[in-house]
């Protein structure tokens, strides 16, 4: 393939800013514009640039909860050697998002194949994008809204964290959608859903841009774009969590669920009339 354009990287990394922790799937929403930019979407490098320019998000979300990342890894690194400092709920917060990142690292390094080829179709995008509604509506509807970020646990933090491999492996589902739905369903608020969502997608979206770096840069994308498209990530990024956080602590999910239907049909027309290919 040509180099991704700089042009391109803008759009690609505003698009992955916006929607990379709303529930609409952001892997979803690059995939399609992709698509419409007349990017081969199962490319290695167009699938290793979107993983890196998430980095940038992904720094968006480090310097936006810097104050409570600074707290739970210094509650961590003290109850390393303090016996007292381990009954905190920081210190064994930082164990639970370790340990909840573990599942999706050993299904996305055993099923890239897969991730890479037959799951990258935007068939499979348009479906995730409607099923993972269904899942997120009858989560917000169903859930009690009753426990806070400091009644999480650790059979909270694996279910929601083993949550994101639906993502991983149906792109159109949603990392944030799969991890907010679950921790509703869990009875937390969607506050409580929606940090506990965030922080644990650091240690997954990091780990898969930095993988991925590799490929991004040795076929066919030159650093420049990658550059530009993770900075322009980053500003919108965190843009977008400010908002995101002011929403949910006042309105219900349903916005979202009505957006990601929309976009569902909409891509299912676009791929079904020839506008657009899988």
């Amino acid at each position: 393939m040509s180099a991704i354009s700089i042009g391109q990287a803008v759009v690609l990394g505003a698009v992955e800013g916006v929607t990379e922790f709303l529930p609409v799937s952001s892997t979803g929403h690059l995939k399609i514009v992709e698509g419409l930019m007349g990017i081969p979407v199962d490319d290695d490098a167009v699938i290793g640039f979107s993983a890196v320019i998430q980095v940038g998000a992904i720094a968006a979300v480090l310097v936006y909860f810097r104050r409570d990342i600074a707290r739970i890894v210094s509650a961590w690194l003290r109850g390393l050697t303090d016996r007292e400092e381990r009954y905190h709920h920081d210190y064994k917060f930082a164990w639970w998002v370790i340990a909840a990142t573990i599942p999706i690292v050993l299904v996305g390094l055993a099923a890239k194949p897969l991730i890479k080829g037959p799951l990258a179709s935007l068939w499979v995008v348009a479906g995730s994008l409607i099923v993972g509604s269904g899942v997120m509506w009858v989560a917000d509807r169903t859930g009690r809204h009753k426990r806070g970020e400091d009644d999480t646990s650790f059979k909270d933090a694996m279910l929601v964290g083993g949550s994101q491999i639906l993502a991983l492996l149906f792109p159109g589902f949603s990392r944030s959608g799969a991890t907010m739905s679950t921790a509703l369903m869990l009875d937390l608020d969607r506050v409580a859903a929606t940090r506990l969502s965030f922080f644990l997608g650091i240690p997954a979206l990091t780990g898969a841009g930095l993988y991925e770096l590799k490929d991004a840069l040795g076929t066919g994308t030159s650093a420049a774009p990658l550059a530009v498209g993770t900075l322009v990530s980053f500003v919108v990024a965190y843009a977008s969590i400010a908002w995101l956080l002011k929403f949910v602590a006042k309105h219900s999910f349903n916005a979202f669920v009505i957006y990601r239907i929309a976009v569902g049909l909409l891509l299912f027309g676009l791929l079904g009339t020839g506008v657009l290919q899988s």
